[in-house]
This record gives structure tokens, C-alpha cells and sequence, in this order.
């Protein structure tokens, strides 16, 4: 028998709030997804202006750092060419991240879920994820 630790309503409620003062704060609007620690939607938040093809990136963002349990930005470097994960970006019909932004929410050295942000650059989304997720742990 298993036991699973996960993301709840609430908490996903801290990380999208996290990424989305970081957001505000650098002027660009985000589209922010958190999912659970299989890939399962949680939460889902467009801001106003947030691309409208980021929401699924967004979304399949979170799904690659929480199944992968690794940051989308380390998928990126290990699927280039002749790196060990070449290629990897087309598993799954194509629904995993290799662009920065996805971010895997660990704690007590378990991937609990994850985030993912899109609609600016790799390093913007990135900072936001990351902004996301240190909300959160400040939270526990």
C-alpha cells in the first residue's frame, strides 16, 4: 500500500498567488497552472493579457515537472541533441516541456506537485514558478 502526499485546493490557491505578485511585479501576465503530483489539474488562472496558447503550455508545464520530477529548464539541456533525453519532447503526443517554467513543488524530499507558468519569456516564466513555490514553502 501507498501513501501520497499531495498539492490540496488551498495550497495550489499559495503557489498561484506567488507567481502571480511575481508577475504583476515584472508587467507581464501570466497564465498559471498547478497541478497534483501525477499531473492532474488542480488549478488554473489566466491573468488578464496571459496568451491564450499558454494556457495549455502552461498547463503541460506543471504536468512535466511533477511526472518528470524536474524542472522543464533541466528537461530542456538533457533533450538537445546528443544529450540522454533527446528527443524526449515528442513522448506523449507531445505534452511534455522541454522550455523553462515548470517547476516541481518538493517537500520533506517529496514531489508533492507542481507548477507551471507561461506567456513570457523561459527565464520570466521560470522566476515566476519559482516565485510560486517559495510562497508555498514559506507557507508550511
Amino acid at each position: 500500500m501507498l501513501t501520497i502526499t499531495r498539492l490540496s485546493l488551498e495550497d495550489s490557491k499559495i503557489l498561484v498567488e506567488g507567481a502571480k505578485a511575481k508577475a504583476e511585479e515584472i508587467g507581464v501576465p501570466m497564465c498559471i497552472a498547478v497541478c497534483d503530483e501525477s499531473g492532474q489539474l488542480i488549478a488554473f488562472e489566466r491573468m488578464d493579457g496571459g496568451k491564450i496558447t499558454s494556457s495549455i503550455i502552461a498547463q503541460d508545464k506543471a504536468y512535466t515537472a511533477a511526472g518528470a520530477k524536474r524542472t522543464t529548464e533541466s528537461y530542456g539541456t538533457a533533450s538537445q541533441p546528443g544529450q540522454p533525453a533527446y528527443g524526449i519532447n515528442s513522448a506523449i503526443g507531445g505534452r511534455l516541456m522541454v522550455v523553462a517554467g515548470g517547476v516541481p513543488v518538493v517537500v520533506d524530499g517529496q514531489v508533492v506537485g507542481a507548477i507551471g507558468i507561461s506567456s513570457g519569456t523561459p527565464a520570466q516564466d521560470h522566476e515566476c514558478a519559482q516565485a510560486g513555490v517559495d510562497r508555498f514553502l514559506a507557507s508550511l
